[in-house]
């Protein structure tokens, strides 16, 4: 179905947006989203304490519908949680305890708040944690209610399923049970919330198709499913990647600064595309500013960092890292919003290696890695060159009490001696 055949405002968005990757009933949903407002959910497992900028792409779809008039459920997979999506994954995910799920749902509602506004109203958001209903399931109702409705052939060919069997790891039977609880998920939100529609990454394809089949053989309703693409950069790198890891969208786990920057690295060829993924920007504007060249392209950048930054933290938050950039990189001070780390005293006194240093700093993972960082001329101490990867650092090397470390342009840290 063409962009220009859509009529409801939530699609020809997400459509323009590069939103839409595969849809069950592109045409019956757009009907039904043009009658009145449709409810619609997203599941995040809590296999962490934070959302991360893989999760983005997702949340930013149910800030859409929110945007638009229809109702985004929110669903923490407080019960799933307890097997383990095995979807597209190498080995089976360690089971958590109660005490460490218990955290993570919590930390999982706190990025959510983030993003979405939650309330009772028709468009408010809603939180919800299929532990409710799955922790109370009896094993031989499940069997007798939903099982008989799920063909194992049928099952076998998802590939997600396919992939793990064909790896010498297997598949346990207790992640193969996982797409008949997402499934169970789908009814019973419809039945208690009426949500017809289900979105998630392009890996949650089979799981979804599958709950909307039991749906319409249980209950007779015509529920819907709608995938958003496998978001890569230009380089084929996964999205929500850093130098340190997965790009937290807790400002405990990772610093706002260094989430403004995560964005304003990058890759030219992307900025457009990324624009209209994760901002609220028009569609028109970010095309625009993708098609930009050379310094210009920068500038762009930075708008996306920005408007990124807003979403998730604030535009108060977002303006204040653009700016400790600002300085930063265009003025050479010490601002003092840059991320830091401690450093026993002691062993400035004593004098440290330049090539330690970097080391132990966060910008490189091993001191071998600090060492290629100097030699290629990638490395400032203080926004001074490091020619010498033995140069000793000392207590008198502190400026304003602190030490700044730069990798290349655009990765900073400060080094605090305590």
């Amino acid at each position: 179905m063409a962009e220009h055949a859509l009529k409801s405002p939530f699609l020809k968005e997400a459509y323009a947006r590069g939103y839409i990757f595969q849809c069950t009933d592109l045409a019956a949903l757009d009907d039904a989203m043009c009658a009145g407002p449709v409810t619609g959910y997203i599941g995040f497992d809590p296999t962490a304490d934070s959302l991360h900028v893989g999760n983005a792409l997702s949340i930013m779809m149910l800030r859409l519908l929110q945007k638009h008039g229809h109702r985004p459920i929110a669903l923490m997979g407080g019960g799933t949680a307890k097997i383990g999506d095995p979807s597209f994954r190498d080995e089976a995910r360690a089971l958590m305890s109660p005490e460490k799920l218990a955290h993570n749902l919590a930390g999982i509602e706190i990025s959510l708040r983030q993003f979405l506004n939650f309330g009772t109203g028709t468009s408010d958001a809603m939180l919800v944690n299929n532990a409710d209903w799955l922790d109370r399931l009896s094993y031989i109702e499940l069997l007798q209610d939903v099982g008989v409705h799920f063909s194992i052939s049928r099952m076998l060919s998802f590939e997600s399923v396919k992939q793990r069997l064909d790896r010498e790891q297997g598949l346990t039977f207790l992640e193969f049970n996982y797409s008949i609880l997402q499934s169970y998920d789908f009814r019973e939100l419809n039945r208690r919330h009426g949500a017809v529609l289900q979105m998630g990454g392009s890996d949650q394809w089979g799981n979804i198709v599958a709950g909307i089949d039991l749906a319409r053989r249980t209950d007779s309703r015509q529920v819907f499913g709608l995938t958003t693409p496998l978001v890569t950069t230009s380089s084929g790198a996964k999205m929500g990647k850093s130098a340190n890891g997965a790009t937290w969208v807790s400002a405990k786990k990772f610093p706002i600064f260094e989430y403004w920057q995560f964005w304003r690295n990058t890759e030219d060829a992307d900025v457009g595309r990324f624009l209209k993924f994760f901002t609220d920007l028009p569609v028109e504007e970010c095309e625009r500013l993708g098609t930009l060249e050379g310094a210009a392209i920068n500038e762009a950048k930075k708008i996306l960092a920005t408007e990124a930054t807003a979403i998730c933290h604030g535009r108060e938050a977002a303006e204040a890292a653009a700016e400790t950039a600002r300085q930063a990189f265009e003025t050479g001070s010490l601002a003092i919003d840059l991320p830091s780390r401690d450093l026993p005293r002691a062993e400035l006194e004593a004098g440290i290696p330049a090539f330690r240093l970097f080391g132990e700093s966060d910008l490189v993972t091993t001191n071998s890695e600090a060492r290629r960082l100097i030699r290629g001329g990638g490395a400032r101490l203080n926004d001074t060159p490091v020619n010498d990867e033995n140069l000793i650092v000392t207590m008198d090397d502190l400026v304003e009490g602190v030490l700044k470390l730069s990798s290349g342009k655009k990765r900073h840290l400060l080094i605090r001696p305590v």
